[in-house]
């Protein structure tokens, strides 16, 4: 109550994936099955878009744009302008949302009432990586800057300047790593069941970006989300014949 819009959904092409992948797993769906092979038109994940469909974009509660046209950065921007009341974040939103005085919450996606009630489905986590090459011959170079990276003062500076979160346990229990918000401390947490994207397998990429040029077409008036999901689908089939 009290914004323009009650949740923004971004489904546009910048990061689509990310938002897809949380309501699909809040529902038993996701990208892939007990056997890493792509389950991307699941019945669950039909129901999935079905649902958001049905109950926030036909009756109007999603903005600031169409969720095909909403990209993650045009939702946040709108959260920090007091238009959005809910939205899935991270924690440097958090932190600077605080630092526009705006008091946030936090709390755990909502989950299905077709899973069981204590069934707690996986969070989505992204994972960087940073990575020397060997083929200079510096690799006593490499491994002292990586160990003055990793260091827990070092690695605590660098993720409070940004509002990140540690990157190894020891900065996060240590002193030096420590004075982590609650919201911080909710993360970390939900790392213990995130569930990565399926960046080792070659055809993703190809997949990924299908899923975000498409997904926001399933929950579009009138839209037809298993044949959405379907297309998809086909085209990772392709994505992967090719791989």
């Amino acid at each position: 109550k009290g914004v323009k819009y009650p949740y923004a959904l971004p489904l546009g092409p910048e990061e689509a994936h990310a938002e897809a992948l949380i309501w699909e797993l809040s529902n038993g769906g996701g990208y892939a099955d007990g056997r890493g092979s792509y389950s991307l038109d699941s019945e669950e994940n039909i129901r999935t878009w079905q649902w958001v469909r049905d109950n926030l974009v036909t009756p109007g509660l999603v903005g600031p744009t169409a969720p095909a046209e909403t990209n993650r950065a045009d939702a946040f921007a709108a959260f920090l302008r007091g238009e959005v009341g809910m939205l899935n974040g991270y924690p440097s939103l958090a932190h600077e949302a605080a630092a526009k005085g705006i008091d946030v919450g936090t709390v755990a996606m909502p989950v299905s009432d077709s899973l069981g009630s204590e069934e707690s489905p996986p969070t989505v986590g992204v994972a960087d990586w940073m990575v020397a090459f060997k083929q200079n011959d510096k690799r006593a170079e490499i491994g002292r800057f990586l160990e003055f990276v990793y260091q827990d003062k070092n690695l605590a500076d660098f993720v409070d300047r940004y509002h990140l979160l540690p990157a190894t346990a020891s900065a996060a229990r240590t002193p030096a790593g420590g004075g982590l918000s609650q919201t911080d401390e909710d993360f970390l947490s939900a790392l213990r069941t995130a569930r990565l994207y399926p960046v080792n397998d070659p055809s993703w990429v190809a997949v990924s970006d299908a899923i975000k040029r498409n997904i926001g077409r399933a929950v579009a008036p009138g839209g037809d989300p298993k044949a959405v999901l379907e297309d998809i689908a086909h085209k990772a089939e392709q994505a992967a014949d090719k791989s």
